[in-house]
């Protein structure tokens, strides 16, 4: 294993490549839904077509992720990168010149398949190219990234739009990738390596990737129109018709892996003890999140007046907490470490509901600073701790299965959670108290998501011993400082 100054300054370029690609993927969305207004006045889009160009990239995100999660393992994940961030760069660019909405909207679903092809390879290539306290460093980084994509997203948003570079309005937020992207691409083909372990490339599952982008578009479709279109028939049928869809994908990718033959999503990956509670809480607190940040930041904007810069900028403070947290966590002892992914649901909850009691009267200034950083400390206690622990639990063979569960999960969580906690809020009589009943019906999800996180550390004892300690790769990194 690479121990010299050298091979360390490898892994840590590697890693920034990786996380670098992944935030600009993450940010992505929320950048646009800042833009938004400003696109609809200079291009004259309608209703349906921004809804399209905002959600459009969720769900076809959604949809592809696992099916581009498996790619990475048929052609090899360093080249899925790669591919997926050329794809993304080249699609920012079109998106940035687009001359009018229909051709913006298929911008975007360029864009989002590169970006369903960079996400997962991101955390196959942590799990497999780094071990032990190298790749707990490299999750927390990660789950940093990952989780306040969004929020930097808006702020970004706000100050690119605002600022109105060169006269080109809403285009920035988009033409901002473009020397990212190229820079990434220079870089990643350097230091990028793929540790495939010398494996055999399996076959591509054509049937399990055509049931399951039906399922996913079934499922995924209505939970982000629906809300807006009162939930319609179409929107109900389509509902049920994904869930029935995903339940036979389950069960034809279990008889292909019981039979060996390349399974779409190996679901091997979920028989280690701890693996589907740890996910679950994983996804639930994500969840959260997402519908959280949502209604506060409508809160903030329609109920109190702020612009979104404003709004994205009462968001940092929950940034440092989160990113202190998720930088910091892998120091603790270890009965420490174990405690926090099931204290951190239940402080994040602590934190938000302490912030929505404090702004009944309007909003608390520096008083907002203290709980959003205790909330967003909750929230890393919560998801990065248990990531990094559920992925001791798996074979590296497997990392790109674990990293399909791990990309898609909290994004249907955060659609499901946009739904449902959307709805609650939405449905009150006044912007403060529908923050008030959100509050109360994430509590309940967060306390579900402690009890989860709970049974998974209690179930996953010594699993991590079996797995995590003995699926080594070739090419390893766990003696570097990511």
């Amino acid at each position: 294993m690479p121990t010299t100054r050298t091979s360390a300054l490898g892994s840590a370029r590697m890693l920034a490549v990786l996380l670098t690609g992944q935030a600009m993927a993450s940010m992505d969305g929320s950048i646009v839904s800042v833009a938004a207004p400003a696109i609809r006045e200079q291009l004259d889009a309608g209703g349906t077509a921004i809804q399209l160009i905002v959600s459009g990239y969720l769900l076809t995100t959604g949809v592809l992720l696992v099916t581009c999660a498996r790619i990475g393992d048929v052609i090899g994940h360093r080249r899925a990168f790669l591919y997926g961030l050329a794809g993304f760069t080249a699609a920012s660019l079109l998106c940035g010149l687009a001359p009018n909405a229909p051709v913006l909207v298929l911008a975007r679903v360029a864009q989002a398949t590169g970006a369903a092809m960079l996400v997962p390879q991101v955390f196959a290539l942590i799990q497999a190219s780094w071990d032990g306290a190298a790749r707990r460093r490299a999750i927390g980084l990660y789950s940093m990234v990952l989780a306040l994509g969004v929020a930097l997203g808006q702020l970004a948003g706000g100050l690119v739009v605002g600022a109105d570079l060169l006269g080109l309005g809403w285009r920035p937020a988009f033409l901002i990738n473009l020397p990212v992207g190229v820079v990434l691409l220079v870089a990643g083909s350097r230091v990028l390596k793929d540790p495939d372990g010398g494996h055999a490339r399996p076959r591509l599952d054509l049937p399990g990737v055509g049931l399951l982008t039906v399922a996913m578009a079934a499922t995924a479709t209505p939970l982000i129109f629906g809300p807006d279109a009162g939930w319609p028939l179409w929107a109900r049928v389509s509902l049920g018709c994904g869930a029935v869809l995903l339940a036979l994908f389950v069960r034809y990718e279990k008889r292909r892996g019981d039979q060996d033959r390349h399974p779409l999503l190996d679901l091997a990956v979920l028989r280690p003890r701890g693996v589907k509670p740890g996910l679950a809480a994983c996804w639930i607190i994500m969840g959260c999140y997402t519908g959280f940040l949502l209604c506060l930041t409508v809160h903030l904007q329609s109920g109190l007046g702020f612009t979104p810069l404003e709004a994205g900028l009462a968001f940092v403070p929950y940034a440092v907490g989160f990113g202190s947290l998720s930088l910091t966590w892998n120091r603790f002892p270890e009965a420490v470490g174990n405690a926090l992914p099931v204290a951190g649901p239940v402080a994040f909850a602590a934190g938000a509901s302490l912030l929505v009691w404090r702004a009944s009267g309007g909003w608390p200034g520096v008083g907002s600073v203290p709980l959003l950083l205790l909330a967003g400390a909750g929230h890393a206690a919560g998801y990065s701790p248990l990531i990094a622990r559920v992925s001791s639990f798996v074979d590296a063979r497997l990392a790109s299965a674990l990293s399909a569960l791990n990309s898609t999960g909290p994004m249907l969580a955060g659609v499901i959670s946009v739904a449902g906690l959307g709805s609650v809020y939405f449905a009150a009589p006044s912007s403060s108290t529908g923050l008030w009943r959100m509050t109360a019906a994430m509590a309940v999800l967060l306390a579900l998501g402690a009890g989860c996180a709970l049974r998974s550390i209690r179930s996953g004892s010594g699993v991590s011993e079996q797995f995590g300690q003995s699926s080594h790769v070739p090419v390893r990194c766990s003696q570097d400082k990511p």
